[in-house]
């Protein structure tokens, strides 16, 4: 089962990113912050939960969170001051939209560039520990497969309906046949001379 919380005393927010191994697209993040009776029996890793539960998820999230926000930075940015940064820069984000300031920030991963003066604390795979930042992981997949759905009506070459802008062979191919096109993240340095190298 899930934590519910780290502190009992402090307002925590959850953060999780999503798409940071892309070859195309932005990085989404999410900040959740959850009630101390938050609970439901499905909440995990959502790489480790099916897409229509995932919904299911977002919309029991956000209607029973306290407070939550979703941020994303886009692949021209990620391409000037790289995929890390972007990262943090859209938890940042999200974190800042927050209309309930927290008092203490859960992270997903090693690390993490510290937010004004809220303390943090990094879990690895912090996603299948923690409700708050499994909730965050939730919203920042949902909330980012849906745009690149929306994308793949632009440039249906390269699947993003189902590949979300992942390297699957699907979106390797059409990287070969088609080049790339203005949302690949040119920082990547991804060609067709280049593809094995992700294998």
């Amino acid at each position: 089962m899930l934590k519910a919380f780290h502190h009992s005393h402090l307002r925590e927010a959850g953060c999780d990113e999503a798409g940071r191994g892309c070859f195309a697209g932005p990085v989404f993040a999410a900040a959740v912050v959850l009630p101390r009776d938050f609970h439901h029996p499905l909440l995990n890793d959502s790489k480790q939960i099916a897409p229509e539960i995932r919904i299911e998820l977002r919309t029991y999230i956000e209607t029973h969170a306290l407070d939550f926000a979703v941020e994303q930075v886009g692949n021209e940015e990620i391409d000037k001051i790289n995929i890390l940064k972007a990262s943090f820069k859209a938890m940042h984000g999200a974190i800042h939209k927050l209309n309930q300031k927290p008092e203490f920030l859960l992270i997903d991963g090693p690390m993490f560039y510290k937010y004004k003066k809220i303390p943090h604390l990094c879990v690895i795979r912090g996603d299948g520990i923690y409700a708050s930042i499994a909730a965050a992981s939730i919203l920042a997949k949902t909330y980012r497969d849906e745009y690149m759905q929306q994308l793949h009506l632009e440039y249906p070459q390269y699947g993003w309906f189902n590949n979300k802008g992942y390297g699957t062979p699907e979106h390797r191919r059409g990287i070969e046949s088609h080049g790339l096109c203005p949302y690949h993240r040119k920082s990547f340095h991804i060609t067709a001379s280049r593809l094995e190298i992700f294998d």
